[in-house]
């Protein structure tokens, strides 16, 4: 098997430039969809959509309820995977890594961009738990309105956020007659090593 060692930005230049590609499509209408795979305590994998809200060299941000079935199962057991599709664009971009909590004021500077109705959701969803009705909902929406009335609405301390910290990045561009291209960045000590992967 060759690999190559190679500079430490290139998977992630080259994340941008496919993520750039999807951003600017118009067929596409949620780009930074992506699925979130976490491990339950008994070993059961579970999948979910969830939205890249930043990235750079460190990692891959979403933000959630820290109560959340995905957040504790990431509490529980670090590892974490997650998969863009673009079926449009004819690529994938597979990410396998460490979930680790983003800073308060990471969190904090987030909540603070989101529309306002989303931050007094974030207050009233008591995320993964069951509901008796939908009403319970709507007067806990109500409820937290007339709370944060005339006031900015601060950051729930049970709201934050988590960085998926790659050790493994995989591209996957889709060929004729079922004849892909995959290339996969590893990480190894602090370097990149890639190899192409047959499809």
């Amino acid at each position: 098997m060759t690999t190559q060692i190679i500079n430490f930005n290139e998977p992630f230049e080259k994340f941008q430039q496919w993520f750039n590609e999807a951003c600017n499509d118009q067929r596409i209408t949620e780009p930074t969809a992506m699925s979130l795979a976490t491990v339950s305590p008994n070993n059961c994998p579970a999948n979910r959509m969830v939205l890249l809200k930043k990235f750079d060299e460190r990692g891959f941000c979403f933000f959630t309820n820290l109560n959340s079935r995905k957040a504790q199962e990431i509490l529980a057991n670090s590892n974490v995977s997650l998969c863009f599709y673009w079926g449009v664009l004819s690529k994938q971009i597979r990410i396998e890594g460490v979930a680790q909590k983003v800073s308060d004021l990471e969190a904090d500077d987030y909540f603070k961009s989101r529309a306002r109705q989303s931050q007094i959701g974030a207050w009233a969803s008591k995320q993964s738990s069951t509901m008796n009705q939908w009403s319970e909902f709507e007067e806990r929406i109500n409820y937290f309105e007339e709370m944060f009335r005339d006031k900015d609405v601060e950051r729930p301390v049970f709201w934050s956020g988590f960085r998926v910290v790659p050790r493994v990045i995989e591209f996957w561009s889709e060929g004729k007659f079922r004849i892909h291209h995959r290339q996969s960045y590893e990480l190894v000590g602090q370097g990149w090593h890639t190899k192409i992967l047959y499809p």
